[in-house]
C-alpha cells in the first residue's frame, strides 16, 4: 500500500526519535489540547483520551492524513505523576519511587482522518526501582536533568542505573511511544512493515 501522509501529533524529541525507527516519512505537529485529568479518570482512561484528542486536534487541519497521538503518565502507588518541571519535584518523585514497582501507561491512537476511524490502546510498562539513597537521587537529577520526563528519569540514558528490573512488552513505550503496538495498528490497516 502507498504510505499515507503520516503525522505525529507531538513535538516530543523522544517520540520523534522512536518513530524514526520505522523508516517511514512523517511530519510533526503540536496538538493544542487541554491535558487536565478529569475527576475519577483512571491513568489508562486519561492517556487513551488524551492520545485520541491529540490525534483529532491535528486531524482537524489535515483531513487526508493518518495521525499518531500518544500520551504518557507514570503512577506511583496508584497515584498519577506527571513531568516534574523542577529539580525539587524530580527529587521528590524519585524518592517516592525508590524501592517501588511503578507503572507507566502510554496511550496510543492511530487516527485515519480520511475515514474518521481510529485504533486506541493504553500500553502498560512496569519499572522496579532499586532502593536509592538521597545522594544517588540528587546526583542522578543533576547529571541528567530529567525535568521533562514523566517519572523523572531517562531510561535510555543514565536512568537505567536506578532500576533493578524492567517489565513489559515494549521498552519503547517507557520512552513515550509503543512502537510494537503502532506496527500492529498499521498492519491492521494494510501497511506491513518494513516497507
Amino acid at each position: 500500500m502507498k504510505t499515507p501522509d503520516l503525522i505525529l501529533a507531538s513535538t516530543s524529541i523522544y517520540r520523534q526519535a522512536l518513530l524514526e525507527k520505522l523508516a517511514l516519512p512523517f511530519r510533526c505537529m503540536a496538538p493544542l489540547i487541554d491535558e487536565t485529568p478529569r475527576p475519577e479518570e483512571s491513568a489508562e482512561q486519561l492517556v487513551q483520551r488524551l492520545a485520541l484528542e491529540k490525534a483529532k486536534a491535528v486531524a482537524a487541519n489535515n483531513p487526508a492524513s493518518w495521525i499518531i497521538g500518544s500520551d504518557q503518565v507514570c503512577t506511583i502507588n496508584g497515584l498519577v505523576v506527571g513531568k516534574p518541571g523542577t529539580e525539587p519535584a524530580a527529587i521528590a518523585q524519585l524518592q517516592a519511587a525508590s524501592g517501588q514497582r511503578i507503572t507507566f501507561y502510554t496511550g496510543l491512537c492511530l487516527y485515519d482522518a480520511t475515514q474518521d476511524r481510529y485504533q486506541l490502546l493504553a500500553e502498560p510498562f512496569h519499572v522496579h526501582f532499586r532502593a536509592l539513597s538521597s545522594e544517588q537521587i540528587k546526583r542522578y537529577v543533576k547529571a541528567e536533568m530529567p525535568l521533562d520526563c514523566a517519572g523523572s528519569f531517562k531510561s535510555e540514558g543514565l536512568g537505567i542505573t536506578l532500576f533493578s528490573q524492567l517489565e513489559g512488552r515494549d521498552p519503547n513505550s517507557l520512552i513515550g511511544l509503543p512502537v510494537i503496538a503502532l506496527v500492529d495498528m498499521l498492519a491492521a490497516w494494510g501497511m506491513e512493515l518494513p516497507q
